[in-house]
């Protein structure tokens, strides 16, 4: 086949799992690439046999990229870099950002040819809400890393969406529920193969069910949405005018309150007064 690929870092996204999903113009960008940047170069000798082809790989992953990075820069001036990972989309959650990045600034051609993606189809089988989503790839492997993580996006309101290995998936499930409350999610495995699933429940009941028995292989965990935050009490407009009051006087603390919990600010600005008296 003649190679009509113009010189640059054309980004292909590769199947999760049914190799079936491999696009036709992913197939024929790999078939013409001069070099195919890889993760894992058994893996993508295997996709490169499924299509007929063979064409020269060259490993870039996480302990080499700072090394082989300013190499394939240079080819993409006269030649067509393929990036791929060992599945779905190059920079989720995989090494990829910094050769775009610099592929850019080096004045070089940058397509991409869009695919597969596990987060996006476990969200696409969890049947929790999709107008907003929060993707956070891997959590921690240690407790309190993982819960000072898991900290951070509790208040987002959001379906949220992990990567996980079967070991971890319980310890993780049990980790999410104590840091977001026990919210309804999914867990995803084996998508677009044979014995593809989702279960889903709550989050207490997703993890004593991985318990005992984990599964194997790469998982995607979605999470709902936190639920409609319960209406402010007196005592919370309060204790927020107490604290206003240490910074602002009583007619700005009483609006500041009022704007934050949807109080009355009359009834605020009222109690400030007392307060204050």
């Amino acid at each position: 086949m003649e190679n009509t690929l113009a010189p640059g870092l054309y980004i292909v996204a590769t199947p999760i799992g049914n190799l079936g999903d491999l696009s036709p113009r992913a197939s024929m960008i790999l078939s013409q690439a001069d070099v195919v940047a890889v993760e894992d170069s058994r893996v993508t000798a295997g996709l490169l046999r499924h299509i007929g082809v063979k064409r020269p790989m060259l490993p870039y992953h996480d302990h080499n990229a700072d090394a082989v990075r300013p190499g394939l820069i240079a080819r993409m001036g006269s030649e067509a870099v393929a990036l791929v990972s060992d599945a779905g989309t190059p920079l989720i959650s995989d090494p990829g950002y910094k050769l775009v990045r610099d592929a850019r600034a080096a004045g070089h051609m940058v397509v991409t040819i869009p695919g597969p993606c596990a987060a996006i189809a476990a969200l696409t089988l969890a049947g929790l809400p999709t107008d907003r989503f929060f993707f956070l790839g891997f959590l921690p492997s240690k407790a309190h890393a993982r819960a000072e993580a898991i900290a951070e996006v509790a208040a987002i309101r959001a379906t949220l969406i992990f990567y996980e290995s079967g070991p971890r998936l319980s310890a993780c499930l049990s980790a999410l529920a104590e840091g977001l409350g026990d919210r309804e999610a999914g867990v995803a495995r084996e998508i677009t193969k044979k014995f593809e699933e989702c279960v889903t429940g709550t989050l207490t009941t997703l993890a004593a069910r991985y318990a005992e028995a984990p599964p194997k292989g790469e998982i995607v965990i979605v999470v709902g949405p936190p639920g409609e935050a319960p209406p402010a009490t007196l005592e919370d407009g309060e204790a927020a005018l107490v604290e206003a009051l240490t910074r602002l006087p009583a007619s700005k603390a009483a609006g500041e309150v009022a704007k934050k919990l949807g109080l009355d600010r009359k009834a605020l600005y009222a109690r400030a007064m007392e307060l204050k008296g």
